[in-house]
Order: C-alpha cells, then sequence, then structure tokens
C-alpha cells in the first residue's frame, strides 16, 4: 500500500476551490496523467457518483471505477475504488481567508503482488512523484484562474 499526502494554499475561496474539483469534467484538465474521466451515474456529485477513469502515463496505463463515498459541501470530497486499480482518495477543503483556501489530498493506491507488481511499483514510483507535483501545481493555477474569472 503506497500513501501519498500533499497540502497546498490557493488564492481563491474554499467554495471555489472546492467547485473546480467537484465538476468532473475539469479533472483531465488539471491531473496529471488522466486521460479520460467519464460518469457512469446521472449523478456527477456527491455520495453515490461513479466514475470510469484512466491514468496513463508511458509505459503505465491504469483503469479504475470509483465511487464517492462522503461529500460535504465545500468541505470534502472522498472516491473509492470499486473496479480495477485499488485506490482511495479524500480531498478537503478549508477556508483560510475570504481569498485564500488550503487544499489538502490524501491517496492511497494497492499494487498487484508478485513481480508483475514488483514492475508496477517500480515503473509507479517516479511517476507518482511528477504526478503529484505537476497536478498540485495544475490545480492550483485552475482554481485560482476560476476565482480571477468570478470577481
Amino acid at each position: 500500500m503506497v500513501d501519498i499526502h500533499f497540502s497546498s494554499t490557493a488564492k481563491a475561496p474554499a467554495s471555489v476551490a472546492f467547485a473546480y474539483v467537484n465538476d468532473y469534467a475539469n479533472t483531465p484538465e488539471w491531473m496529471f496523467g488522466i486521460s479520460s474521466f467519464t460518469p457512469l451515474t446521472d449523478v456527477t456529485s456527491g455520495v453515490g457518483a461513479r466514475f470510469d477513469g484512466v491514468f496513463k502515463v508511458p509505459p503505465v496505463k491504469l483503469h479504475s471505477v470509483v465511487e464517492c463515498t462522503d461529500w460535504k459541501q465545500d468541505a470534502l470530497i472522498s472516491l473509492n475504488s470499486i473496479k480495477g486499480f485499488r485506490n482511495w482518495s479524500t480531498w478537503t477543503f478549508e477556508p483560510l481567508s475570504d481569498d485564500e483556501s488550503r487544499l489538502t489530498v490524501d491517496f492511497t493506491y494497492v499494487l498487484p503482488g508478485g513481480i508483475a507488481g514488483r514492475a508496477l511499483g517500480k515503473a509507479l514510483e517516479p511517476i507518482v512523484a511528477l504526478t503529484v507535483k505537476h497536478s498540485e501545481h495544475n490545480l492550483r493555477k485552475h482554481i485560482e484562474a476560476a476565482w480571477a474569472s468570478e470577481k
């Protein structure tokens, strides 16, 4: 099991950061390696919403179906895999001021066992570090741009 944690401050209210992350259509725009994130249910926000996601950074291609298991307006989104690549993520949004917020992400994933799992782990290690850094930068940039367009 691999746990990843990062926190970032954005120059935008928590409600703006939450709205941006909560809109599934934005995911491929900011999350490095996500080539598609498609809703599988009519509900696309909140508990019970399901999405089919593909993470593709050569030589790695992973597929996962995730379901929202916890959701609190402007505060929390939790996703758990129900099929494919096993992963869990929790996104929290904390207001710091009227126009600044902290976004915290906890992401956990499990690799398969055996030789295939060890090979995948070696391939993923540098990709995960790049993904987190690139995604955090992109997410903050897009949230701040969304806030600037609302002012």
